[in-house]
């Protein structure tokens, strides 16, 4: 696989500041049922990293610690670690809300056939990606019979409640595109979603349209296809001010499956630490009562792919 840190570490991106943080994301480990084309972790099956309990109680002390009012998960399939549960069940008590990123394919795995009612029970948002509403392009994208099975995990989220408009079990999808191109308008792909999923019998709250990262499998595509270059100066050309100030990293820091807090989950792809204290990156434990409001953030050319056009962040387009 072709590393993309060093093409990315000479940048011209402008310089961001951290500001109150509100959230707290997790990637709980990077194993995965699925190997999707575009996915910026390289999750897989066969990865075995995964966040041991002694970290998660560190986790679980920072939220307790620190007012965090939101939980974010994910991985790999964040759901796949052992502790995914009593990490939710804890949060929740501590009156926190909890976010699931899920793939949607694990709620048909084996073992997984009460999840989506977990989930329901301790009123976990949920943002399930599915990056396309047409069979073909989802299945080109992350394999076959993905979208028939992701369809099933709709269904079964529905039925628990998500997706409802009088429910408050939000559903949200995520839109990726399937090659180097900016994601089209997000209000108009979700009327689409909408309308297309609708037959199905399938309802759910927002679409989220995020851009690709030229990180991990999705980077190393792109330099293996002579890619890389063009993809950059379309997201570089496309960069819009003003979404600067509605970037995730303002507000969120991201935590890696051994505890160590980057500013955001791109940056812990990258290796690319939260600055603390001459530490690159600190341990969770290392910052548990820091204000780190005021702090600069790690930037580099990838950060382009958060700015350019609309706007892509881990909530969708930014404007």
């Amino acid at each position: 696989m072709h590393s993309t840190i060093e093409l990315l570490k000479n940048t011209s991106f402008p310089k961001v500041v951290r500001e109150r943080l509100t959230t707290l994301q997790v990637n709980l480990g990077y194993q995965c049922n699925q190997s999707c084309l575009h996915c910026h972790v390289n999750a897989g099956p066969k990865r075995t990293e995964t966040m041991s309990h002694q970290t998660v109680e560190v986790v679980l002390e920072y939220l307790g610690k620190n007012n965090i009012a939101c939980l974010d998960l994910t991985g790999g399939a964040p759901e796949l670690n052992n502790h995914f549960r009593e990490l939710v069940e804890t949060a929740r008590h501590l009156g926190v809300h909890v976010i699931d990123r899920s793939n949607l394919t694990i709620l048909t795995e084996k073992g997984c056939e009460d999840l989506a009612e977990f989930l329901a029970n301790h009123q976990v948002e949920v943002i399930a990606s599915l990056p396309c509403h047409l069979e073909e392009n989802v299945d080109s994208q992350r394999g076959s019979g993905v979208y028939e099975r992701s369809i099933q995990g709709l269904k079964q989220l529905n039925h628990f409640g998500y997706g409802q408009s009088d429910k408050h079990l939000p559903l949200h999808l995520v839109f990726n595109p399937s090659g180097p191109n900016l994601p089209p308008s997000q209000e108009e792909l979700e009327s689409t979603y909408k309308r297309e999923l609708g037959k199905k019998g399938i309802t759910f709250n927002r679409l989220l349209t995020l851009a690709n990262m030229p990180i991990e499998r999705f980077g190393s595509t792109l330099i293996s296809k002579g890619q890389f270059e063009h993809y950059m100066e379309l997201l570089r050309s496309a960069h819009d001010i003003a979404n600067l100030k509605r970037v995730m990293c303002r507000s969120l820091i991201s935590v890696d499956w051994r505890g160590y807090v980057y500013d955001c989950d791109f940056n812990q792809m990258l290796g690319l630490g939260l600055e603390f204290e001459g530490a690159s990156p600190p341990h969770l434990r290392d910052i548990m009562e820091t204000d780190l409001s005021g702090y600069p953030v790690t930037v580099a050319d990838h950060c382009y792919g958060c700015t350019a056009g609309q706007g892509s962040s881990c909530g969708g387009a930014l404007s």
